[in-house]
């Protein structure tokens, strides 16, 4: 049988090296004015997407993700928070599911929706994930896009975690002109911290000690857990810590 780990959003609330304090911001300047509907691609559990309809009383919300057990922990955070009058997560790949015009839109992590398959073992594309986020929205609308970078020249250790490609990420600056070339102009520009990146691979990793302490050293798939901990231990540490950033870009459609 499958070995069943905890789900992220058990041990995390963003789903990306996030902190409450910008986690602020970033909703505030996605949800301006907001009266209309907020689209979330690759929502995961549309932690930022409900944050934003706290903020924006008077807006609706759609969120598309792949992940049957994000969405559905997405829709009892809705639940719990009296907020399925205005928002709908739908359960599918974004490209197909999403409507095609929105208000203003969230992406975060999410543009290989647009780009190869990851067995192409091909850069990510940024290009074919801005240009189809500019497609849906009008000019003055508000876009919160966040996506990884490199924020120190990548080394072979940093990479080998990352299908081994020097040119799998680009740099913030190259970046933000990216997101100029396909029709925004940047409001906010935010890069998570490495106490950001801490917590959030802590988080993330939190669930092979949680099924170790249940299930004991002498059981049959211990060793294989042990074997994925240290895996995701060696790829941060020693790999893309500090060499592998996050940028979150407030843009504006012009």
């Amino acid at each position: 049988m499958p070995i069943v780990l905890r789900e992220p959003f058990e041990d995390l609330t963003f789903m990306t090296p996030l902190s409450e304090g910008r986690a602020q911001r970033l909703i505030r300047f996605a949800a301006g004015d907001l009266d209309g509907t907020m689209l979330d691609l690759g929502c995961g559990w549309a932690e930022q997407l409900l944050r934003v309809l706290e903020t924006a009383p008077h807006a609706r919300g759609i969120g598309v993700d792949s992940d049957k057990a994000s969405i559905r922990q997405g829709t009892l955070l809705a639940q719990q928070r009296n907020l399925t009058d205005r928002v709908t997560l739908l359960l599918g790949d974004a490209k197909m599911a999403a409507p095609e015009h929105a208000d203003a839109v969230i992406c975060i992590g999410a543009s290989q929706i647009w780009g190869p398959p990851v067995e192409a073992n091909q850069p990510l594309d940024y290009s074919s994930a801005l240009s189809a986020i500019r497609g849906k929205v009008s000019r003055h609308a508000r876009v919160l896009y966040g996506e990884g970078i490199w924020s120190r020249p990548p080394t072979p250790e940093a990479v080998a975690p990352l299908r081994g490609r020097v040119d799998e990420l680009v740099t913030l600056a190259e970046l933000i002109e990216l997101a100029v070339e396909h029709g925004f102009m940047p409001a906010a520009v935010h890069e998570a911290t490495i106490d950001e990146w801490d917590e959030f691979e802590s988080g993330y990793s939190a669930c092979y000690a949680t099924w170790l302490a249940e299930h004991g050293p002498d059981h049959v798939d211990a060793a294989e857990v042990r074997e994925r901990a240290a895996r995701q231990r060696a790829s941060y540490f020693g790999g893309y810590r500090g060499i592998m950033g996050m940028a979150y870009l407030g843009l504006i459609a012009v």
